[in-house]
């Protein structure tokens, strides 16, 4: 197996564990034996629990001796929780490390010099792109600003209506699509609606499974306005907790949950718009049915556009097909 073979190993460990590390980000690694064939890999733990590399070593043993760590994320410098990774990777003898993305942490990055300083050969950006665009996206954004990852959810019909003309919307997509957005729901750390979807749909907000059944991971439900809702409404139910912000500022918002890494905005138009005005949204998924409902009720209100050339520029960085939908990504044109 080749470096980008296990890297993309390395990052469906990755994907496994997303959701399950907070706060620290969900790494894969892979160790490869000195004849490059697989002896271990992992993902990192829950908090308090050893990271990728060091699940990888001890399923690898005595085989990582002279082999190959592949990892997603720059081996780690620093003691928090756990040792530094870089410490369990020179111990166990390794001939080199090849990495997808360095750590921005100033706190836990250098361990590509470390490791370089103790005689491991040192490879970076194998796959980088994809890594970064990956289960770390979320990490890597709340490292180079400070604040939390939003992306903004929602579903719409083929002419960009969320809802018929009677108000009625559920469903518009699929089930398999609704299925994809119960296992996003599993790995985010916190959902925003406003009030005014609350009134008119009730939601739960939690995250499910195929048979009903809550996922064994909630979100933090967030509902956002100044109406008061009712104590009866589901999003106040036990299944998770809660949080109500008497605000209709997206930054009041986002300053709430500053201690946040991946957030979702599953609100009306009306909370899009202002999310989208404010400058917040760092990345937009939506899923597209092939129906047309016509009518008023469309997936956003007023984003600040008064022309053309005015327009909010986003570029596509994921086109699937989910069911009979499609599921789109979109990143902003400035890459913020």
């Amino acid at each position: 197996m080749n470096a980008e073979e296990a890297m993309r190993l390395a990052i469906g460990q990755g994907d496994q564990v997303k959701g399950g590390t907070y706060p620290n980000p969900p790494v894969g690694a892979v160790i490869l034996d000195r004849d490059g064939d697989i002896a271990g890999v992992g993902g990192t733990q829950p908090v308090g629990g050893p990271h990728a590399e060091v699940i990888a070593l001890r399923r690898a043993g005595e085989r990582a001796r002279g082999g190959t760590a592949v990892v997603t994320l720059e081996p780690c410098n620093h003691h928090g929780r756990t040792p530094p990774c870089v410490d369990a990777l020179v111990a166990a003898g390794l001939a080199s490390v090849v990495y997808a993305v360095k750590d921005p942490n100033p706190v836990a990055a250098q361990g590509a010099a470390r490791l370089a300083a103790a005689g491991v050969e040192v490879r970076s950006g194998i796959l980088a792109d994809e890594v970064a665009g990956g289960a770390l996206r979320e990490w890597l954004h709340k490292q180079r600003t400070g604040k939390p990852h939003v992306t903004w959810k929602f579903a719409t019909s083929v002419d960009g209506r969320s809802a018929a003309a009677d108000g009625s919307s559920q469903w518009i997509t699929s089930e398999a699509a609704r299925a994809d957005v119960h296992r996003k729901r599993a790995v985010v750390d916190a959902i925003v609606v406003g009030t005014g979807t609350v009134f008119m749909d009730d939601p739960a907000l939690t995250a499910r499974l195929p048979d009903g059944s809550l996922a064994d991971r909630q979100p933090l439900r967030v509902v956002v306005g100044m109406r008061e809702i009712s104590s009866d409404a589901r999003v106040l139910n036990d299944d998770s907790r809660t949080m109500v912000i008497r605000t209709r500022d997206p930054l009041e918002v986002i300053a709430a949950m500053s201690d946040r890494v991946d957030v979702l905005v599953e609100g009306g138009p009306t909370l899009a718009g202002a999310f989208l005005r404010a400058g917040v949204v760092d990345r937009i998924v939506a899923y597209v049915a092939p129906i047309l409902l016509g009518g008023p009720i469309t997936a956003v209100d007023d984003v600040g556009v008064l022309s053309i050339a005015h327009a909010q520029r986003w570029r596509f960085d994921g086109m699937d097909r989910i069911g009979p939908d499609v599921r789109l990504s979109l990143v902003p044109n400035d890459n913020r």
